[in-house]
């Protein structure tokens, strides 16, 4: 699976969240190792994030 990173990494510094991808830092280091399902639990988690995120920094 690839990664949802898209090079714009910039840390929220409230949310502590990726404001390009929604990933947490632990999810950015673990990525490599995590299994299939675990990637897609991050996935399916990260619209809502960018979403939040989204709100926050208008």
């Amino acid at each position: 699976m690839i990664s949802p990173c898209i090079s714009l990494c910039v840390l929220d510094p409230e949310s502590e969240l990726c404001e390009g991808c929604g990933r947490s830092l632990d999810e950015i280091s673990q990525w490599s190792g995590m299994t299939e399902d675990q990637r897609r639990a991050v996935i399916k988690r990260l619209p809502e994030r960018l979403e939040s995120l989204a709100k926050v920094n208008v």
